[in-house]
């Protein structure tokens, strides 16, 4: 009798491991943003510097380590100033970017599989002057000076484990990114 309940008992514990291992690796691969936790970023503008944070609130993660990585990018329109001291508008708008900021987070820090996550902040800065060519000015006696920066687009990048992606969520307006920006993932 002994001989007979081994295999069965050895079969049983088996599809126990099984099991659990599967339902371990199921309960990590259902990532999901909390009710009112949708990835919202802010951006602060400083002169010719932009600050950009993300926050948002996941649930159904593992105990991996994550990485999250915010990117944006803009533009400038640069005033041009003669040699006389003298500013007119200038015409062009001059890229800035892209810059990219990622934020770390040991699995330690994620409880019961849910995570408040704020980012590093992506700070994008615009040069102080610019070539008049740069900035549209009327000839190349002329600087582009005074820029104002203006971000147009924001991605959000969530791996768990590092390495696999789990949420690429992002904003784009090419009029402008300013304050609070929802994102779309």
């Amino acid at each position: 009798m002994k001989t007979r309940l081994r295999p069965l008992v050895m079969a049983l514990a088996a599809l126990l491991l099984i099991f659990t291992t599967g339902l371990s690796a199921a309960q990590a691969a259902s990532p999901h943003f909390k009710k009112n936790g949708s990835p919202v970023c802010t951006v602060s503008t400083t002169g010719a510097s932009t600050s950009t944070t993300c926050r948002a609130v996941i649930a159904g993660l593992g105990n991996d380590d994550l990485l999250a990585t915010v990117t944006t990018s803009g533009f400038a329109v640069y005033q041009c100033q003669n040699q006389g001291g003298n500013t007119a508008p200038g015409q062009n708008k001059v890229l800035t970017g892209p810059v990219t900021a990622p934020t770390e987070i040991d699995g330690d820090a994620i409880k019961n599989g849910n995570l408040t996550l704020v980012t590093e902040p992506a700070v994008l800065t615009a040069r102080n002057t610019v070539t008049g060519a740069e900035a549209g000015c009327p000839n190349p006696n002329w600087t582009g000076v005074n820029p104002v920066l203006t971000v147009t687009s924001i991605t959000l990048v969530i791996e768990q484990p590092v390495g696999t992606v789990i949420f690429s969520c992002s904003a784009t307006n090419q009029s402008g990114l300013r304050g609070t920006v929802a994102l779309t993932c």
